[in-house]
């Protein structure tokens, strides 16, 4: 009796315990549970503590709401190119009405993958393969609004759809890596080309700036030792002329540049004065009188006034020597013509052309 009694306690302790345990419902944040009264929706129980009715409510759906990430597996899709491509999508979406997830469809992930699969055909089949490379975030906008709009009956909010690859087949990817490798070199080739000739201008120009400063230099170093030179010619020619030097001291330079001109084993030639004669007297006078040398003064500045006045006397006296001259060439003329030259009347005979050139030459 005792036992019957403590079996009984026992069941009834577990009933309670139970009924409690249906009867509370604590439901944790960002979710929701849909509750059916005898197999008919009742109500969504929000976050916190909820009680229902045991054994005549349940829980038919714990719906999470937070914002869910699926990756869906690569499916093959077919480009207007009739190229088969390989495309991986992921998708973020979340739940904004749970009794809607839970009766309006009945796998909601497993129809959003399958309409995100068709709608993909459906957009890449409009596109050939650079623009489906080229494009993906118009793709990724057109499957958002798609999806958007035939979710959102079934109490699902897709927020953001990605292509994660677009892959393409072994034989189109070789293609278009020797294409991108073309390009490339092309482009290496033409930045080398510009390279090249932008050197070749800048070395051109430089070398041009270069020849024109070498060109400048040169000419103004040879108007510098031009100048120079007449300087030192004006200097040593003053020198000479102020100096006056006598014969002496020039026949002496003469042998002692002498030396120098036969200097060399190619000097095989030698320049002799046109007037050899002269300085040959020269270098005797110079030779017999290097005893005296010593003692050689210079002679003083020539007097230009003084010179003038010896020329006009040399100029007088040979004018009266040709003057006599002439003189005596007529008497001769006369004595050797005679009385019978002279013409009826007393008169003189004309002077002959040839008497007349004589004395003009002798007048010269």
């Amino acid at each position: 009796m005792d036992a019957f009694l403590g079996i009984v306690i026992a069941v009834f302790l577990l009933l309670t315990v139970v009924t409690l345990l249906k009867t509370v419902r604590i439901v944790p944040q960002q979710r929701m549970d849909v509750i059916e009264r005898l197999g008919k929706y009742q109500r969504t129980l929000s976050p916190g503590l909820n009680l229902l009715v045991p054994f005549i409510d349940a829980v038919r759906a714990k719906v999470d709401m937070r914002e869910q990430v699926v990756s869906f597996p690569p499916q093959p899709v077919i480009t207007s190119d009739n190229l088969v491509v390989s495309i991986d999508t992921v998708l973020y979406f979340r739940v904004i009405d749970p009794m809607r997830a839970t009766y309006e469809i009945s796998h909601f992930l497993q129809a959003i993958e399958q309409l995100t699969v068709t709608t993909l055909r459906n957009v890449i089949g409009s596109l050939d393969l650079e623009r489906a490379l080229t494009s993906r975030e118009e793709i990724n906008k057109h499957l958002s609004s798609v999806l958007d709009e035939t979710t959102g009956r079934w109490g699902i909010k897709v927020t953001r759809v990605e292509i994660k690859a677009i892959e393409p087949p072994p034989s189109i990817r070789d293609s278009m890596e020797k294409q991108m490798r073309a390009e490339r070199e092309r482009r290496a080739t033409i930045l080398n080309a510009e390279g090249r000739k932008q050197a070749a201008i800048l070395t051109a120009e430089g070398e041009k700036q270069a020849a024109v400063l070498r060109a400048d230099g040169d000419r103004q170093a040879r108007i510098l030792q031009a100048e120079g030179q007449a300087k030192a010619v004006r200097t040593v020619f003053d020198a000479i002329h102020q100096a006056n030097p006598s014969q002496k001291v020039l026949a002496y330079q003469y042998l002692q540049a002498l030396p120098q001109i036969a200097e060399g084993s190619a000097n095989k030639v030698w320049i002799v004065p046109t007037e050899l004669t002269k300085a040959l007297e020269g270098l005797g006078g110079a030779l017999g009188g290097l005893a005296g040398m010593a003692h050689d003064v210079p002679a003083a500045a020539v007097d230009s006034q003084a010179v003038e006045r010896e020329a006009t006397e040399a100029a007088q006296a040979a004018a009266a020597e040709a003057q006599k001259i002439n003189a005596e060439v007529r008497a001769a003329e006369a004595e050797v013509s005679g009385p019978a030259s002279e013409q009826p009347g007393g008169l003189p005979a004309p002077e002959s052309p040839r008497s007349l050139r004589a004395a003009d030459q002798d007048q010269l």
